[in-house]
């Protein structure tokens, strides 16, 4: 019994044995093979890094190559250099932009779209990407696909609207030309009456040699023919602008520099040609404008010295000028600063032209891109025309006037146009001169509009217009009593911009009695004129005594201007507190104002003081109102 446990004993023994020895085995092969497996794996890692890394720097490479070819106009050659560089590395998202942009040049345009998809693999945020798929689109006539991508971008990049906006108006007129294209070919395909004289007259008017008078009247048959989108369709599809443009002799009228019989009427019929085409069609209207001979002459037959061609002229632009698209055709294409001068020449020359010219020059003003590309000429071209006019004031000036001033105010929404007028001398010497005699019956219409620039222009820093600050703001007081509500408000809306910068013009309106008429503007009219009154009010009793006690002598109890501690306007509340501070010097002023109301007046300047308002300023003239009254009248700390 006892020797079958021993052999129990030494078997189980064994077999622990067995167990421990396969246990260390498979420890051993887990950590061991584990860690050189790791070790491998880091490697391989390693050396894969290299690789990319050397295959990023030959792809680099090859896409510098690609460009500098893009930029000589080598397309196929970019492609070629994009293309290795793609085959280095397969998944660089710029490679595929590049090569699509060259591919779109090359009129590719499946190719580009392919290499756009695989961009957005990439990076499904490119928006380079969407920007060549959506030209490309286009080109292949797939609007609905080209408007897609560029909502796109507006989606993943919402700041850039303005640009998505430009891009989709460019859709747009591209589908309206291919509308128009299709429906011209489809009228002529079908032999609709009167289709084929457009393009008869055009292979009649590409006749070389013939005398002005011929061209004079093909152009003016042509005028009539066009008589709607697919006459002018097929003006351009049958090269009449290139027939036009070619003609010697119309060159040479246009140029101004033909001494043969009827110049002037070809001249004429050529520029009324250009507008029945280009009326209402963006796509001529753009090719006119990109023809480098055609837009030069355009603007020089703006001075020409016969009227004909220069009210001609200011009709075609006119039409230009209507619209958005025009506007910016205008302004990309043509030389502005030889277009304004030439266009301000008009406004002086008669009121006929000058009447055409201001239309145009409105039209323009509005747009920010014409106001930039006039910021540096506009001291030489524009302003001294306007200034000449201003202190020139006749009859036919009259009527010219206000809209000069509209498109003066219009340029001057540009700040660095608005500094340039407000530090011309000449500006606020006619400025000051024209309003005085504007006060008369006869050039009335002028004064309101002129009276709103001075006080926008005013509002820049500026000590030129101190010389003329005296008499200008004496005029401001005479307009106070005017019949025109209008004119009142800007009268005093100019006295609060100007009196700040100048004492012996604030001095001059207190003598002439400027307090009591402010005092009355401030009973009985608007928010605007309330605004325009407390401020100069305030800055009245700032300065003179004599304003603080005609203030205290003429507002019993200074209500009106307590009145206006109530606003919920802070610039009109820290105003009034001012002009409260101010008149608190006047003997017995502060103890006159002892009673309920003026309990409730101490609580709206305590209200203010610690409220949460949006202007520091008013907090502080309120703080300082207070301590005013305090110190005057030692019973308010008791209130």
């Amino acid at each position: 019994m006892e020797h079958s446990e021993n052999e129990e004993l030494e078997k189980f023994l064994r077999n622990v044995d067995e167990i421990s020895k396969c246990s260390f085995a498979c420890f051993y092969f887990y950590y061991v093979s584990s860690e050189i497996f790791m070790k491998a794996l880091e490697k391989d890692a390693e050396e894969r890094r290299k690789r990319r890394q050397v295959k990023e720097e030959l792809a680099k490479a090859l896409k510098e190559k690609g460009n500098k070819a893009f930029a000589l106009g080598d397309y196929e050659v970019a492609v070629k250099f994009y293309t290795e560089g793609l085959e280095q590395l397969r998944d660089m998202q710029t490679l595929y932009t590049n090569r699509a942009q060259a591919y779109i040049k090359l009129k590719k345009y499946k190719e580009a779209i392919s290499d756009c998809e695989w961009a957005l693999k990439c990076n499904d945020k490119c928006i380079k990407a969407y920007v060549h798929m959506a030209r490309a689109h286009l080109a292949l006539k797939n609007f609905t696909e080209s408007r897609l991508c560029y909502e796109k971008i507006q989606n993943i990049e919402p700041e850039r609207e303005t640009l998505v906006r430009d891009y989709l108006i460019q859709v747009d007129l591209e589908e309206k030309k291919t509308l128009q294209e299709k429906t011209a070919r489809e009228e002529l395909k079908e032999g609709k009456e009167g289709v084929t004289t457009v393009p008869d007259l055009l292979k009649k008017l590409d006749r070389s040699n013939e005398l002005n008078l011929y061209y004079c009247g093909g152009a003016e048959l042509l005028s009539q023919a066009i008589k709607d989108k697919t006459g002018q369709t097929l003006f351009r599809l049958n090269n009449g602008f290139s027939i036009i443009a070619g003609n010697n002799a119309v060159r040479s009228c246009l140029a101004q520099a033909s001494k043969e019989p009827y110049s002037e009427e070809l001249c004429v019929s050529v520029l009324r040609l250009w507008r029945m085409v280009c009326c209402g069609n963006e796509e001529n209207q753009q090719l006119l404008l990109q023809c480098p001979s055609t837009r030069e002459q355009i603007v020089q037959l703006l001075a020409s010295p016969v009227s004909a061609i220069q009210q001609a002229c200011l009709t075609l632009f006119c039409m230009y000028s209507q619209t958005q698209h025009g506007r910016r055709l205008v302004i990309e294409n043509l030389s502005l600063h030889r277009l304004v001068e030439n266009l301000m020449d008009c406004v002086c020359r008669d009121v006929t032209s000058g009447t055409m010219a201001l239309t145009v020059l409105e039209n323009l003003a509005g747009e920010n891109k014409f106001r930039k590309a006039c910021r540096e000429n506009f001291a030489d071209v524009f302003a001294p025309h306007f200034e000449h006019l201003l202190g020139n004031i006749s009859a036919p000036s009259q009527e010219l006037l206000p809209s000069l001033i509209s498109v003066t105010g219009a340029m001057c929404q540009d700040e660095a146009i608005s500094n340039t007028m407000a530090i011309r001398e000449a500006f606020w010497r006619g400025s000051f001169s024209a309003m005085n005699r504007c006060t008369s019956c006869e050039y009335r219409s002028i004064l309101y509009p002129l009276l709103g620039l001075m006080i926008n222009i005013a509002s820049n820093p500026t000590p030129v217009i101190q010389e003329h600050a005296v008499v200008g703001c004496s005029t401001c007081v005479v307009l106070l009593s005017d019949p025109d509500g209008g004119v009142i408000t800007r009268a005093v809306g100019l006295l609060s911009v100007v009196l700040p910068k100048s004492a012996a013009a604030t001095h001059a309106v207190v003598q002439q009695g400027v307090v009591k008429k402010l005092l009355k503007i401030l009973k009985g009219t608007g928010p605007t004129s309330s605004r325009y009154s407390i401020k100069a009010l305030a800055v009245c009793t700032a300065s003179s005594q004599q304003a603080c006690e005609e203030l205290v002598k003429f507002d019993k109890r200074l209500v009106t201007v307590r009145k206006l501690l109530g606003s919920s306007d802070e610039v009109v509340v820290g105003n009034a507190a001012l002009c409260l501070g101010h008149c608190l010097v006047v003997q017995e002023a502060a103890a006159s104002l002892l009673g309920t109301e003026s309990q409730s007046s101490v609580l709206l300047l305590l209200r203010h003081a610690a409220g949460d308002g949006k202007r520091a300023a008013m907090q502080q003239n309120v703080a300082i109102a207070l301590a005013k009254l305090c110190k005057a009248e030692p019973r308010y700390t008791t209130l």
